[in-house]
């Protein structure tokens, strides 16, 4: 059987929750018996500033933990959408309309996430946005569990556990 590789670029600025969201989504996978790598990186400032999350999943050893072609990119900023959209060649790319106008020019459609919307609207607070894009991350990626999900999400950010569960299953209903 062949070592399945998934690539997914999570990017915003600093404080929108992307390097949580990456360790969530790394440790969900390991959850599941998956190998799972994570790169971070990001500007100078401690909020505002430019973030990335770059992690692979895969059934066996992970080579390069380098994302090249994400399957998903996911952009929670203008900025990081300009900047990284180039490498989105096939696959799926999320956006939160609130924060990001997509290139008309796309090759594919992006789907817009409403995130911080739906965070504010079903949650009272726009601090779940990065759990629900979360959750459509694992819907779309079709490799970890919403049970897997919720319990990384549990395991890894120990408040708030009623409102966690119900943005990540909102995102994952999506």
């Amino acid at each position: 059987m062949a070592d399945t590789r998934s690539e997914i670029l999570i990017s915003g600025f600093g404080g929108q929750g992307v390097v949580l969201t990456g360790r969530i989504l790394g440790y969900a996978a390991v959850l599941v018996g998956l190998r799972a790598s994570m790169l971070i990186s990001h500007g100078t400032e401690t909020r505002g500033g430019y973030v990335r999350s770059q992690v692979v999943i895969a059934d066996g050893d992970i080579d390069s933990p380098i994302v090249e072609n994400p399957d998903i990119f996911c952009a929670l900023s203008q900025a990081s959408y300009t900047r990284f959209f180039h490498l989105a060649k096939t696959g799926v790319i999320l956006y939160d309309p609130d924060f990001v106008k997509p290139d008309a020019g796309a090759a594919f459609p992006p789907l817009a996430i409403p995130a911080r919307a739906l965070a504010v609207e079903k949650l009272g607070a726009g601090i779940y946005a990065n759990i629900i894009m979360l959750g459509v991350i694992l819907r779309k990626l079709d490799r970890v569990s919403l049970e897997k999900g919720i319990a990384a999400v549990e395991a890894i950010v120990p408040r708030n556990k009623a409102e966690n569960r119900r943005a990540l299953e909102t995102g994952y209903g999506i």
